[in-house]
């Protein structure tokens, strides 16, 4: 069997090369492809019985069936997400589609809370001043986090990763969640969105982007924010409304924005674009901002979140290799299994 890899990295090679030879040997032969799927590249998948795709590849309607017409059969995500895939047109051409639907919920968590700390403390401003021989602390005064209220919106294995973590830090949580279960109750209070955003200092999305959860953070819910409060996102990027987020930021209601995501980052993201102009007029917009602090969708990105990423991946590969029933798939017997409109939010 052949498998095409998309926006491969070095470290994609590194972890998928190395788990295949410790623990599915012989399985597949990879090519590797540094360029992303989309209409342009999906002839290179062509003598392939399968492709593996990250956040940012295209698999709408035209690559779908273009990957279906080179003989391509399955598609394996080796991220949670699937909403960069048309599952409905998969459905049809009759693809087994599987994800990774969970992979170190704690790389998450963590860097979730390093961003809020990063932000609260402002050390990184700290650390270019110093570095210039600026010991001046004037302009850095942040807040103590115990006694604060932190919303967490989706409470699936990130946001109690999450939760556990401020409760260490004796802070008062709440979290909304329609699908949640008692898991969170041991930290803090469900509430609905409403009351969560009214409340919380400190809010952190943890919820996948569905046709629900789109904009979830827009005009209207920036407004029900408590002044001054804090907006973290290490999801999706289209959780938030970008533009209503500048304006918010402009007029001092919302006081700080940490992101890991961005609603278009598909063009920009995981590639170096330092010696061009970025056109991207929002995106620059906010790195203006003395209290946003943006990152470029790192948050998974530890070994063992590699490791697992790669042995999930290549395990959904034997599962469709052997012709087994995949607890990972989305698609399977023509058969939709996650739809996008139903889905929880939860990640």
């Amino acid at each position: 069997m052949k498998l095409a890899v998309f926006s491969a990295k070095s470290y994609d090679r590194t972890y998928l090369d190395q788990v295949q030879g410790e623990r599915f040997a012989q399985l597949c032969t990879i090519d590797y492809h540094a360029f992303a799927l989309s209409e342009e590249t999906v002839s290179l998948a062509q003598g392939c019985d399968a492709v593996c795709v990250f956040v940012n590849d295209i698999l709408d309607g035209p690559v779908l069936r273009g990957l279906h017409a080179y003989g391509v059969r399955a598609i394996l995500l080796r991220c949670a997400g699937f909403n960069h895939v048309d599952l409905a047109t998969a459905e049809g051409l009759g693809f087994f589609v599987a994800n990774v639907p969970a992979y170190s919920p704690e790389a998450v968590a963590e860097f979730a809370v390093a961003l809020i700390q990063t932000l609260n403390r402002k050390t990184h401003r700290a650390y270019n001043r110093v570095r210039e021989g600026n010991f001046n602390i004037e302009g850095l005064l942040g807040t103590t986090l115990r006694g604060k209220t932190v919303g967490i919106v989706g409470v699936g294995r990130i946001g109690l990763a999450t939760a556990r973590i401020f409760h260490g830090f004796g802070c008062r949580q709440l979290a909304y969640d329609p699908f949640a279960g008692d898991e969170f109750r041991p930290y803090g209070t469900l509430v609905d969105l409403d009351t969560l955003l009214q409340d919380s200092h400190i809010v952190s999305l943890h919820c996948p982007l569905t046709k629900g959860t789109r904009h979830l953070i827009n005009e209207t819910t920036l407004a029900r924010m408590r002044p001054g409060a804090m907006l973290v996102n290490t999801s999706r990027g289209g959780l938030i409304d970008s533009a209503a987020v500048i304006q918010a930021l402009k007029t001092g209601h919302l006081g700080g924005l940490a992101l890991d995501v961005y609603e278009a980052e598909g063009e920009l993201f995981y590639n170096d674009h330092s010696g061009e102009i970025i056109h991207d007029d929002v995106l620059m917009r906010l790195m203006t901002f003395p209290n946003v602090l943006i990152c470029g969708h790192q948050a998974f990105f530890t070994r063992e979140a590699l490791t697992e990423i790669a042995g999930v991946t290549l395990g959904n590969v034997s599962d469709f290799v052997a012709g087994r029933s995949c607890k990972n798939s989305l698609v399977t017997e023509g058969h939709v299994l996650v739809r996008e409109d139903t889905e929880p939010v939860r990640l």
